[in-house]
């Protein structure tokens, strides 16, 4: 959606999304400062990724879970075809891995949903001005945590795996063998340290690792 804010000066916003209410908020908080414009609001991440194309906001504000393409994939798609938009993750997800995953691809800061309003404007402008600005308990933590050790597959079959799938079904999903499947959910086990496919699962979730 293209808001009526698309006239104003200042930093050009976007805000990313899947709960009305809160890009409502944000967008109502943000067009307060005299400095800061809100241009548009995506509901998913294909939307985030057309209206970033079409309007070329400086900074996108992201969300890292929404049906379809996720945050973390539309910051990468983002960046790739509007290289000057820079990308600040707002999310109630504080994990480690959300963390880096996002860094990864290409995003300039990373904060949590209860951030105070003056301080998420303040972050906006520091995006914006080219530095980086994470939230300071998360970004201790991934250190600690280390990187996601899953591999692509790894975690694509996880989150399959979420909602109970069976082997076959999540290969006739990703068009691999039951057995390759079985392979991948069993290095996932291994490398979580969990005993069983369904803790694999939910410690990868809490790390943020899927």
């Amino acid at each position: 959606m293209v808001t009526a804010a698309g006239e104003a000066g200042g930093i050009r916003l976007l805000i990313a999304d899947d709960q009305a209410l809160v890009r409502g908020a944000l967008g109502a908080l943000l067009d307060l400062e005299p400095d800061l414009a809100v241009i548009g609001m995506a509901s998913d991440g294909a939307e985030a990724l057309r209206l970033a194309e079409e309007l070329r906001p400086d900074v996108c504000l992201m969300d890292v879970q929404m049906p379809g393409m996720d945050g973390v994939e539309a910051t990468r798609r983002i960046r790739e075809v509007s290289p000057e938009t820079r990308i600040l993750v707002v999310t109630t997800f504080a994990r480690p891995g959300y963390l880096r995953s996002a860094l990864d691809a290409g995003a300039s800061g990373f904060i949590v949903k209860d951030t105070p309003a003056e301080q998420l404007a303040e972050a906006v402008r520091r995006v914006h001005s080219g530095l980086r600005v994470l939230d300071p308990a998360l970004a201790a933590d991934s250190l600690f945590d280390g990187a996601n050790p899953l591999s692509d597959r790894e975690r694509q079959v996880l989150r399959l795996a979420a909602d109970g799938r069976s082997a076959a079904a999540i290969a006739a999903e990703v068009f691999l063998s039951a057995g390759t499947v079985r392979n991948h959910l069993s290095a996932a086990i291994g490398k979580t340290g969990a005993a069983n496919r369904a803790q694999a699962v939910r410690i990868a979730l809490d790390k943020g690792w899927i």
